[in-house]
């Protein structure tokens, strides 16, 4: 399916350099910010006290937010838990405080604006287990690069497996430095989010080797440079179709999901969009000054003909 065709190749590659000039200040930043500022980890991480509270009737969540906030807790997560009745909080830890005093004082905080609020359950989570969560998930990161590596190792050639991985951590490091510098909640949400875009930016780098492989099959008169950029301009009609179609999705949970559903929605927007742009100038530039070369994606004797040469396509493997 394509939403509009066009017809002459546009010269990406030609401004390859100063794109990933771009790219690098960008990478380096977010480094920066991530070393200096750190992520605002989430009670999962930190560890933290979970309290659920039921109401007669169904609770107002912005005025249990204020009532928090007046506590001294920012941003902490408020939402329904089952029932428009139930409310959860997640309260992080407090210097001098344990988990049964900062439950009783949120309690009574609640009881002072509603006096009908009742204390369903409360759960501390300890440092401990947030520090095997740490260890998981950088564990499951890990895990899902080198899986990506050895996939594009198998299905194209080392090259490709090289610029595609390290287009996909340009994504992820510049999606933990907004985190960084925003002091955005960093929760497994949001770790799920990164993990997903990792997914979905080597899918569009895929689908850009393969029609590279496929011109480098069909036009023998093409240096890498076109190969390229025809590449990427056959696919580019797809490419806003399916980023287009997904951040529709996106936005819509980013808008309308509330709370719980906000940071999962903006590190997914960030991961989308930057995640054009780096199948597009990052790895496919990194690609090409690799070296990548015809003989890498076809294997044999090229089958050649004694045709005149004005055929751009003479010697062409189908």
């Amino acid at each position: 399916m394509e939403l509009f065709r066009i017809r002459k190749d546009i010269p990406f590659m030609k401004h390859a350099i100063v794109l990933n000039a771009v790219s690098a200040i960008t990478f380096v930043l977010a480094v920066f910010f991530l070393v200096t500022r750190g992520l605002a980890l989430s009670v999962e991480f930190t560890g933290g006290t979970v309290m659920e509270v039921a109401y007669e009737q169904p609770a107002d969540l912005e005025s249990v937010r204020k009532v928090i906030e007046g506590l001294g807790y920012a941003e902490v997560p408020v939402q329904n838990f089952g029932t428009s009745q139930d409310v959860l909080l997640v309260l992080p830890a407090k210097a001098g405080q344990s988990s049964g005093q900062q439950s009783e004082a949120v309690l009574a905080a609640l009881k002072a604006q509603n006096p009908a609020v009742t204390l369903r359950r409360t759960e501390f989570v300890g440092p401990q287990v947030g520090q095997e969560l740490v260890e998981h998930g950088l564990m499951a990161l890990g895990l899902v690069i080198v899986g990506i590596m050895i996939y594009l190792a198998i299905r194209f050639e080392w090259k490709y497996a090289v610029s595609a991985i390290i287009a996909n951590l340009h994504d992820v490091v510049i999606i933990l430095g907004f985190f960084a510098f925003f002091q955005w909640e960093f929760s497994l949400a949001v770790l799920a989010a990164v993990l997903a875009v990792l997914g979905y930016s080597v899918n569009e780098s895929v689908v850009i080797f393969d029609r590279i492989r496929e011109t480098f099959r069909r036009q023998r008169k093409m240096n890498t440079v076109q190969i390229i950029d025809h590449a990427i301009t056959s696919t580019i009609s797809r490419t806003i179709i399916t980023h287009a179609s997904t951040q529709i999705m996106v936005l819509a949970m980013l808008l309308f999901g509330g709370p719980t559903l906000h940071y999962f929605a903006m590190a997914l927007t960030i991961g989308i969009l930057f995640g054009i742009y780096s199948s597009v100038f990052v790895a496919a530039a990194i690609a090409m000054w690799l070296g990548i070369k015809r003989e890498d994606l076809i294997k044999g004797p090229v089958k050649t003909t004694s045709g005149s040469g004005d055929d751009p396509n003479d010697g062409a493997v189908v």
